[in-house]
């Protein structure tokens, strides 16, 4: 199955090409990177096989950016250098084998839902529980 994406002026493109959707994994992040970077309560990442991503031959290339997480393990980012949209990120232990790509620019940001949610422990006191998937106060339970 394809996926499509694209950066918020259609500049950065890209393509998730997995067999099925249960290689992907939709989840929630309320840590305060997450909240910072994408400028909300919470980050939304789709993790998938490094292998399985792609940018398409028209696509322009993004912009990356890297800095320690706060905890002394570097963060790799890449975005677009014309609208700012973030494309995907990834932590120095996953860079071999998996990235973390920005759910709201998929075409369909609804084909592949939430299975989860990390650091709860830090979800705003306003926003309710996500029923139906597994929840974790904090990344590793």
């Amino acid at each position: 199955m394809v996926y499509k994406g694209a950066c918020y002026c259609k500049a950065v493109k890209y393509e998730i090409d997995i067999a099925s959707p249960d290689e992907a994994r939709t989840s929630l992040c309320h840590c305060k990177n997450c909240k910072r970077f994408f400028g909300t309560a919470f980050g939304l990442t789709t993790k998938i096989p490094v292998k399985a991503f792609s940018y398409t031959s028209d696509s322009a290339k993004p912009t990356i950016h890297e800095a320690d997480n706060g905890s002394g393990s570097l963060l790799h980012r890449e975005f677009c250098s014309k609208c700012g949209s973030g494309i995907l990120e990834y932590g120095a232990a996953a860079a071999n084998d998996f990235r973390y790509i920005m759910t709201g620019t998929l075409q369909d940001p609804g084909a592949l839902p939430p299975k989860g949610e990390f650091f709860c422990a830090y979800r705003e006191k306003w926003m309710p529980e996500v029923p139906g998937i597994f929840h974790k106060e904090y990344l590793k339970e």
